[in-house]
C-alpha cells in the first residue's frame, strides 16, 4: 500500500495557528531579524537578508546542532503536549487559536539589577537569531529532532545582571483562563512554572526558541517564546514564556509539585532511572516504528554532565 507523507514544504503554520496572528508576529520578527543581524559578528547571517517571509532555512547551524534526520514539520506542530489547550496530543493544533500572543510582554524580577516589564519586540531585539536542531524527548517516551530558531538563553539573562544571590532561574507561563480552556481544568496547579539551576540556565545549549523549521512558532508549539534545554524532558521547556526570576532557592517546577514521586525538579533523560509507570530506556522517535536506546542526557552528556559532577541522579532525578 502506498502512503503518501505530507512533507514540511506542504504545511504552512497559517493553516494551524490563525492567520492574521501568524502574519503579525512573522512581520515583527522579520524586523527583529534585521536588528539582530546588524549586531551579528561578520554578517554571519546575511543570506537571512534576502529572506522577505521570514523562511530561515538558510540560518547557519548552531555547533551543537545534531545531523540526525529531522522530525517532518506536520508532526512537529500536530503531536504535542501543551495542557493549556488540552491534555490530548492533538488538542494543542486543535485550540491553537485559544491563545492571544498579541500584545505581549516579559517580566524580569527577582535577584537581578535590572528587572523591569518588556514588550516581546524588545525582548528579542538584541539578539541574532539561529537555527540549533536539538533532539526532543519526552517523558512518556517518545522523541522528535526540531530544527528551533532562536537565541541563547545565557546571553539573554547577562542582560539583566544577575546578582550574587541568583542560584536559580524561574519561568512562569501565560495565565488567560478566559481563553485557553485548559486553565479552567484543575489538571495542574496554574500557571505552569519551571525552573533551572543558574548554571544550567547559563550552559550554551539552552536557548529561547522563536521558530522552527525556519518559520515563525505556531502557537500549539508555545508561540511566542518558549524555553528549550534539549538534556531535559520535554515538559521541562516550558511554552508561552510572561515571566522570568532570579532566586535564591529552589523555585517551584509544576510536575513536580503535582506529582514528585514522578517527575523531579532537575528531569535530565536518564535511560537508567525508570518512571514509576514505564521504563525510560528506549524511546520512539515520531516517524519511526521501531523503537531506539534512550541516551544518557539525551545524547548531550559531553556537554552538561559536568553540570551533575558528584550528584546522585537516582537522588537528583
Amino acid at each position: 500500500m502506498l502512503i503518501k507523507i505530507q512533507s514540511a514544504a506542504d504545511v504552512q503554520p497559517s493553516e494551524i495557528t490563525p492567520e492574521s496572528i501568524y502574519q503579525k508576529r512573522r512581520d515583527f520578527l522579520r524586523n527583529s531579524i534585521g536588528i539582530g543581524l546588524s549586531l551579528a559578528a561578520a554578517g554571519a547571517f546575511s543570506p537571512l537578508l534576502a529572506k522577505p517571509d521570514l523562511k530561515l532555512n538558510q540560518l547557519v547551524k548552531s555547533k551543537y546542532s545534531t545531523d540526525e534526520k529531522q522530525t517532518d514539520f506536520k508532526d512537529i506542530t500536530s503531536y504535542n503536549n501543551f495542557y493549556e489547550l488540552g491534555t490530548s496530543k492533538k488538542d494543542p493544533s486543535r485550540y491553537a487559536h485559544e491563545l492571544k500572543t498579541e500584545p505581549w510582554s516579559v517580566t524580569i524580577a527577582g535577584e537581578c539589577e535590572k528587572p523591569g516589564k518588556l514588550t516581546l519586540e524588545d525582548f528579542i531585539k538584541p539578539h541574532a537569531l539561529e537555527e540549533r536542531i536539538y533532539r526532543l524527548r519526552c517523558v512518556e517516551g517518545w522523541s522528535m529532532v526540531i530544527p528551533w530558531v532562536g537565541f541563547s538563553l545565557a546571553d539573554v539573562l547577562k542582560r539583566f545582571q544577575p546578582t550574587s544571590k541568583a542560584k536559580y532561574v524561574a519561568f512562569e507561563t501565560l495565565f488567560d483562563p478566559k481563553n485557553l480552556h485548559g486553565q479552567r481544568r484543575r489538571v495542574l496547579d496554574w500557571p505552569y512554572v519551571e525552573g533551572l539551576r543558574m548554571d544550567e540556565a547559563m550552559n550554551p545549549l539552552a536557548m529561547l526558541a522563536v521558530g522552527l523549521y525556519g518559520q515563525v512558532l505556531p502557537n500549539q508549539n508555545g508561540a511566542p517564546l518558549r524555553l528549550v534545554v534539549p538534556w531535559k524532558y520535554g515538559f521541562k521547556s516550558i511554552k508561552s514564556i510572561v515571566k522570568i526570576s532570579f532566586s535564591e532557592k529552589q523555585p517551584p517546577a509544576t510536575w513536580n509539585v503535582s506529582q514528585p514521586s514522578e517527575y523531579g525538579f532537575y528531569s535530565n533523560v536518564n535511560p537508567a532511572v525508570p518512571h514509576p509507570r514505564w521504563s525510560q530506556k528506549r524511546e520512539r522517535r515520531i516517524g519511526e516504528f521501531r523503537k531506539r536506546k534512550t541516551l544518557p542526557f539525551n545524547g548531550y552528556g559531553e556537554q552538561v554532565a559536568s553540570l551533575y559532577s558528584g550528584m546522585d541522579l537516582k537522588k537528583y532525578f
